[in-house]
């Protein structure tokens, strides 16, 4: 049974809800699609399934994008309707001819919805009817005999084989070839060259039927003796001299008792410690980068030079007048080649290829039936809803100042705690001695918690970086659990005045389920401020699948009904990609978690803010 349909504007004001239905729906079904689809540039989905406790719907749409209407229906997900599609094609029919901007109130269009829905419903009815009244081809008759002529025909081939060999026992090899042309009694056969093998009477002795040819090893061991000299002549020849390696020598000096160099000592067993302090200077978060303003058509000028094949199948005349009368209104045939040309391009720039192809499907939808504007490309108008999706997906949804989070929670006398997660050698370690640096910077006292009790020197390695910004660290050792670890980090801190924790964890790989059951028990014990997720700027699909299945696995693995889940994004080596700057798109739109920090060098500076409109120009360049 259908919930709900509603008719709403783009901005958001509801025109018309089906009374008829009444059903009250549980959660917000629809305040989740627009969130989830409408405003994340995934409009281009067939339907989208919300789940809430107690509630489990369905929701399809669809669009009238010259008037800016979106038309919704809701129902149970198990039922499976099937006039759905046809009814919400029919209401926005219907309702786009009575629209009036004007209006707000539609209760007229109640009796016309009862119409449409029956006549939907007994369309779906006699196709399902019609359907069942087609019965399915018995073909287990003609299955049998297809099976009795093969066999039949299986008997003919090896009858032929046997009168190809002659018939008697003794010509058995003639028929058959031996195998290595040995008389081992092993058996090596073929049928198809069998079937052939006799012709007018003579033995078919082509290489391409035979397993071997004896009378080919019988010339080869009577010129066997050839071969041999001529090897013997080859290897006459004096070889060059090889080059003797010389004998190396090693140091006398006994070997290090200890092998922590970190914290080296001297000859009294006392701990001298010489660290290099951290290179004071100005971290790039806080500086504004500046985009160089590049003439504007050269984008145009790309997206049709890439379209020109398929675009001129149209006639240059027919495109040419087109765009200087305008069209009435966009088919999707007419976006298809700018779609394709950016598609290709976003791929080439390490788009994973399932996003770029989602995203020209919901520019798609978010274009198709527009009126294209006098004296306009349709590769303008393609390249222009593209650009406006990219930002819509790139912009966070939501504050991510955490330097008015942190003050938030110094007030409430309690740290702010922040988690890097993400797979093997990305660059945890090293970024968060960076993040910690910019806190240093703005006044904040740092703590970091050395949770990476696996890997072999990764306590060793922050607690290098906490003595060159001179900052405390609380370690364990190894072998420990790093949840323990964590949670009495952050007691400490909460003791000694801390402001932020800083938490390191081990690199994990997302189908490792041991080790991510270990980080999600990590996150629900200590239930952190941020989870960052630190990823490469160089993956390409494969940002889809860490994503995807790291929220998964924290999800799955959670003891709480609401699980926490990845809430930024930190992307490491960013200056070594050029413009293959894709991957912080595919991230955001797979996780929905927004890019926080960008590390673009070796150097504790070297971390800024994602710059949008940057790597929105990037992408379509």
């Amino acid at each position: 049974m259908l919930e709900q349909l509603l008719i709403f504007t783009r901005g958001g004001l509801i025109l018309w809800t089906c009374k008829e239905l009444g059903n009250a729906l549980k959660g917000s079904p629809i305040d989740t699609l627009i969130r989830s689809c409408l405003l994340e540039e995934r409009s281009g989905a067939a339907s989208y399934n919300y789940d809430a406790p107690g509630a489990s719907y369905t929701l399809k749409w669809t669009f009238h994008n010259e008037l800016g209407l979106v038309f919704v229906a809701v129902y149970q997900r198990i039922l499976h309707l099937l006039y759905v599609d046809d009814l919400l094609a029919l209401v926005r029919r219907e309702f786009s001819e009575i629209y009036d901007p004007k209006r707000t109130v539609y209760n007229d269009f109640d009796e016309t919805f009862r119409q449409l829905r029956m006549e939907a419903e007994a369309r779906a009815e006699e196709l399902k009817k019609s359907k069942q009244m087609v019965k399915p081809v018995n073909n287990s008759k003609k299955q049998g005999q297809a099976q009795k002529a093969g066999f039949d025909k299986g008997n003919k081939k090896r009858e032929g084989s046997s009168a190809a060999g002659g018939g008697d026992d003794n010509d058995e090899g003639k028929g058959r070839k031996l195998e290595n042309g040995h008389s081992n009694g092993n058996i090596f056969e073929i049928d198809e060259p069998r079937m052939t093998a006799a012709v007018n009477g003579k033995e078919n002795t082509s290489s391409n039927f035979s397993a071997f040819d004896v009378s080919k090893l019988q010339k080869r061991t009577k010129c066997g003796k050839k071969t041999d000299t001529v090897v013997n002549k080859g290897s006459k020849v004096d070889p060059k001299k090889k080059v003797t390696k010389k004998n190396r020598v090693w140091d006398d000096a006994p070997p290090e008792t200890k092998l922590d160099f970190t914290d080296p000592v001297d000859g009294n067993g006392n701990e001298k410690i010489e660290v290099v302090p951290a290179s004071q200077g100005e971290s790039m978060m806080d500086v504004e980068e500046i985009i160089s303003s590049d003439s504007e058509g050269e984008e145009d000028d790309n997206v049709q030079k890439d379209s020109k094949p398929e675009a001129t199948k149209k006639g240059w005349f027919s495109s040419m007048f087109q765009s200087i009368a305008g069209k009435a209104n966009l088919e999707k045939g007419d976006l298809e080649p700018a779609l394709k040309a950016l598609k290709d391009r976003l791929m080439t720039k390490n788009v994973a290829e399932e996003i770029a192809e989602k995203l020209c499907e919901s520019v798609a939808a978010s274009l198709e039936g527009k009126k294209l504007a006098s004296f306009t490309r349709v590769s303008s108008t393609v390249q222009a809803a593209m650009e406006e999706a990219l930002v819509r997906i790139l912009t966070p949804r939501r504050s991510i100042d955490i330097l008015r989070d942190v003050h938030a929670a110094k007030e409430q006398r309690k740290p702010y705690v922040v988690v890097f997660v993400g797979v093997n050698g990305v660059g945890k370690s090293t970024n968060l001695a960076k993040v910690a640096y910019w806190l240093l910077q703005h006044n904040v006292s740092v703590m970091m918690a050395a949770c990476d009790t696996f890997r072999s020197g990764a306590v060793e390695q922050l607690r290098t970086h906490a003595r060159r910004l001179q900052i405390p660290i609380f370690e364990k050792g190894y072998e420990k659990d790093p949840a323990i670890v964590a949670k009495e980090a952050i007691q400490e801190a909460t003791r000694n005045g801390s402001d932020v924790v800083l938490v390191d964890t081990a690199g994990r790989m997302q189908d490792n389920e041991p080790l991510m059951r270990a980080l999600s028990k990590l996150i629900y014990l200590n239930n952190p401020d941020l989870v960052l997720f630190v990823g490469e700027a160089l993956v390409g699909n494969d940002a889809v699948d860490q994503l995807s299945k790291f929220n998964q696995k924290l999800a799955d693995l959670s003891t709480s009904s609401t699980p926490r889940l990845i809430d930024g994004i930190l992307l490491t080596k960013f200056d070594t990609i050029d413009d293959k700057v894709g991957a912080a798109l595919s991230m955001v739109y797979i996780s929905g978690a927004p890019v926080m920090f960008v590390g673009c060098g070796q150097s504790y500076t070297d971390l800024k803010k994602l710059n949008v409109k940057s790597i929105v120009k990037t992408l379509l360049k």
